[in-house]
């Protein structure tokens, strides 16, 4: 088999499974009626699904190093729980752990804290890479 003709294998099996992708996105999805927005609504839930997996990874990593951990786990599962319903689950059992006031609500002054604290330890470790 030459060069070409793998090319020309793995452009038919790329299209296939475009085609299929869309296809059961049209078969399965919520309102698309073209193929269209068919094509756009499989980017998002791949752009959704790519986001909450490296949320949930960074969010493991965050919960050993310095940083707010569960939050950032809650943020991916958030991502995810929309396409999986055993994240919206386990969700549900972060969400348990993280710190809340009498109405049963996280309070705005920890998420803000916890974003800020990760947006900086991430920021002096990239730092520390590049000097």
């Amino acid at each position: 088999m030459t060069v070409t003709d793998t090319r020309a294998l793995e452009e038919t099996f790329a299209e296939r499974v475009a085609d299929a992708a869309i296809d059961a996105e049209l078969e399965t999805g919520r309102r698309e009626e073209t193929v269209e927005e068919a094509r756009r609504s499989v980017v998002r839930r791949l752009g959704r699904i790519s986001a909450g997996s490296f949320l949930v990874l960074l969010g493991i990593v965050l919960w050993v190093l310095p940083g707010p951990g569960l939050l950032t786990i809650a943020a991916g599962l958030v991502l995810l729980g929309r396409d999986f319903p055993w994240a919206a689950r386990l969700l549900e059992r972060v969400r348990a752990r993280l710190p809340q006031d009498e109405q049963g609500k996280t309070h705005r002054g920890v998420v803000v804290a916890s974003v800020t604290l990760a947006v900086c330890s991430i920021g002096v470790s990239v730092a520390f890479l590049f000097v």
